[in-house]
């Protein structure tokens, strides 16, 4: 298997250990799950049925973000509890998940639940100088870590750019540089707050994950994803603290998926024009959704349009009609094609387009009484159950 590697900047070999860790940021629940989201997961739920088709297990770890500068000020705009609103939205997130059929994680830690360890975290971080402390707030010290910057490969300008873009406030006067980023904050008098050596607060961002990954897996996780928005500055920052802690690498593979716009715009909140998946799975059938995906190479990020539906419904039904014969050609050379295709860099179109081509040599004829079975054998290694009718006219 070859994947993009984000640090390497290069499609490299990954040769897995027989236990993968695998670590992916899951969402903060302030909001449904939107077809980013999906598409983010979809990569990940791929990546994890073809490791365990080889024989790996697959330690998945994916968090929970429950208490951040997102989910705090939608529940204050909507004068319900913090975690009251992360209830509601992971439990709309796992039964979107479910209905695309999405592997579930090994387990689902939440920042609330790792507040202790995070604590530890920053105050090891202090200790040892990587991080100073202004007014109750705790700042990683950027200078510490020479390092800083080698998995985006971004400039020190477009860096402080994208911090200012994504809540990192560079400005803040009480940074020694722009890029020296919050590890521990004072909470605001209607915001959630736990005691701490170094004062009565919350934990900033990207000190989660370090924590939640790290207790999960050690010091060192086998692969670990999120979408390209991720990369900075979440993942670069992770890496610093993480690495200035432990002396060890964090982070063997680094995989991330593109970004998914909507009908030639970038799907934002702020545009009014996310794609929710709850409201997709209302008229479509949801194995129509994840084929519609899949035409998409994970790294190149694309629009989403009513066509990538319509296809995707029928590619399904040509599946499912194929499924109903009871014989066909060879399917070997079929089902290599699709195999050939996930191992290389995760290429599902390339795969669905192997797989539409043994549907359509069923659907010709042949004699050979285990096109079927191999049919919905790689239908399952690619997420799609082909021994169920559609739902909801399949889009």
């Amino acid at each position: 298997m070859r994947l993009y590697d984000t640090a390497r900047r290069a499609v490299v070999p990954f040769e897995p250990p027989p236990t993968v860790r695998m670590y992916v940021c899951g969402i903060t629940p302030y909001d449904s799950t939107h077809l980013g989201h999906a598409a983010t997961y979809l990569t990940y739920d791929l990546l994890i049925r073809r490791l365990e088709e080889s024989g790996h297990e697959v330690r998945y770890v994916r968090n929970v973000t429950d208490v951040d500068d997102s989910i705090l000020p939608k529940a204050r705009e909507l004068g319900v509890p913090y975690l009251e609103l992360a209830a509601a939205e992971m439990a709309r997130f796992h039964s979107d998940m479910d209905a695309l059929e999405m592997r579930a994680p090994t387990v689902e830690p939440r920042a609330t639940e790792s507040i202790d360890l995070i604590i530890e975290l920053v105050g090891q971080l202090i200790e040892s100088d990587n991080a100073y402390v202004v007014d109750g707030t705790v700042y990683f010290d950027i200078s510490t870590f020479p390092r800083f910057g080698e998995l985006s490969h971004y400039s020190e300008a477009e860096m402080v750019r994208l911090a200012r873009e994504r809540g990192g406030n560079p400005d803040d006067p009480n940074r020694r540089r722009p890029l020296d980023f919050v590890l521990w904050q004072p909470s605001l008098p209607d915001e959630p707050s736990w005691s701490a050596p170094f004062g009565v607060g919350r934990p900033g961002w990207h000190i989660e994950c370090s924590a939640m990954a790290m207790h999960e897996h050690g010091p060192t996780t086998d692969l670990h994803g999120g979408g390209t928005d991720l990369i900075f500055p979440h993942h670069e920052c992770e890496i610093a603290q993480s690495e200035s802690i432990t002396g060890k690498p964090f982070v063997t593979h680094w995989l991330h998926s593109a970004m998914v716009d909507y009908e030639g715009e970038k799907m934002s909140k702020s545009l009014g024009n996310l794609v929710f998946v709850d409201e997709l799975l209302k008229s479509a059938d949801p194995r129509a959704i994840r084929l519609g995906l899949m035409r998409h190479h994970y790294r190149h990020g694309f629009e989403w349009y009513q066509t990538d539906l319509e296809e995707g419904s029928a590619l399904l039904r040509r599946l499912l009609a194929a499924a109903t014969r009871s014989s066909g050609p060879d399917p070997r050379p079929y089902a290599q094609r699709v195999r050939d295709a996930i191992d290389d860099d995760l290429d599902s179109p390339r795969a669905l387009d192997a797989l539409d081509d043994l549907a359509s040599a069923i659907l010709s004829g042949g004699d050979d009484t285990s096109a079927r079975t191999v049919l919905c054998e790689l239908g399952q290694l690619l997420g799609v159950n082909l021994e169920r009718p559609i739902v909801n006219g399949a889009g």
